[in-house]
This record gives C-alpha cells, sequence and structure tokens, in this order.
C-alpha cells in the first residue's frame, strides 16, 4: 500500500518522500501549498524535492543535543552562534534546512556545523544539500549514534571525531543521548566534561 502525506502527517514517527525531476519553481509551488501544515518540512536538491513529517521522538532528539551542546560550549568556553533551523538557499538549486546549525567564534552566513536528527534513513541529497552550500561538517544522528562528516576538496568524509570539536567525547555525547531522563543526561555529561 503506498503512503500517502495526508495519512503521514498523523503519524508518530518520521516519514520520508521523495520526487525527482521537479523544477525550482514547481517546488516553490508545492512549498506553498504546504505553508500551514504543521510538523511537515520539505527540502530542494539538484531537481530532488524531499518531504519529511517531523515527529516526538525527533524533536526530542533534537532538542536534547541542543542542551547538550550548549552545556558544553558553556563549560569549555566555546563561543557559539546557533541558528538553529533556518532555511538556507542557493536560489534555484538547493533549499533546506538542518535541525541545528552553529557557527563558532563569530557569525557567519553558512554555519560551521550543521546537524540533522534522521529518524527514517534513505535521503538521496543527504549530504549533497550540505556540499552545494560549503557547510565545513555536518553531524547525523541516526540509529543511536552520531555520524560525522568533514568536508574535503569538494567531498564529504566520514570521519571518527569532529574537527571542530576535537575534544569533544562522541561516545559520552551518543551515550548520554540515549538515556531515559533529559535531565540525567545533561547531568552525567557535565559531570563527565567537568572531570
Amino acid at each position: 500500500m503506498t503512503q500517502t502525506l495526508e495519512n503521514a502527517v498523523n503519524l508518530p514517527e518520521e516519514q520520508r518522500f521523495f520526487r525527482h525531476g521537479l523544477t525550482w519553481e514547481q517546488f516553490k509551488a508545492i512549498q506553498a501549498s504546504f505553508e500551514n501544515v504543521p510538523g511537515v518540512r520539505l527540502f530542494y536538491c539538484d531537481g530532488v524535492l524531499e518531504i519529511v513529517t517531523i515527529g516526538k521522538p525527533h524533536e526530542a532528539i533534537k532538542c536534547l543535543i541542543a542542551a547538550l551542546l550548549i552545556t558544553y560550549f558553556e563549560i569549555k568556553g566555546i563561543e557559539f552562534f546557533p541558528s538553529g533551523s533556518f532555511s538556507q538557499i542557493i536560489s534555484k538549486i538547493v533549499e533546506y534546512q538542518a535541525d541545528l546549525s552553529y557557527c563558532f567564534e563569530n557569525d557567519k552566513p553558512i554555519p560551521d556545523l550543521c546537524i540533522e536528527v534522521v529518524i527514517t534513513s534513505g535521503s538521496p541529497i543527504k549530504l549533497q544539500k550540505y556540499k552545494l552550500m560549503g557547510v565545513p561538517e555536518v553531524w547525523f544522528w541516526e540509529d543511536g549514534t552520531i555520524e560525522v562528516y568533514c568536508l574535503r576538496e569538494q567531498e564529504y568524509e566520514k570521519v571518527v571525531n569532529s574537527e571542530l570539536l576535537a575534544e569533544l567525547d562522541l561516545s559520552l555525547l551518543n551515550r548520554c543521548l540515549l538515556l531515559s531522563s533529559p535531565l540525567e543526561a545533561i547531568r552525567e555529561f557535565r559531570q563527565d566534561i567537568q572531570q
């Protein structure tokens, strides 16, 4: 049975839908028709439309990642400029919103780090949209773990540790993200960082 978007909007888990071969103008028309539909995001990259429904699990993980990173920035004295999920656009080529975006040291038009929470995998434009914008580092939280990609010579390379936040223990971050209590996660994360 084919899943329709109308049915997916009411589902608790994230759903992804793709359509290839669309023009920028077609994307903008479809985007306008979804303007007042809550919990749905539309992305466009080189002719590919991606429609994603955002559920509570997605938002819970996103908020906890943000809380833990802000704790880390505060403890380590890292100047940061969060930009959340604002639209990043190159007209007629790409438009997307990362779940979390950060600039370090000073605010910039292109974030230094974008983070995406992936509940349902399989996006054909997973890294392409970030590459077109020239984002230096991208993290994907998927299946309970964070994967880190660094932009090198116009291609992303999967790496073990963040280059922007080289001292951050990603195994600690992953472990705390899986704790059942957000308060417990923040306390454990803070305690381990301060040791």
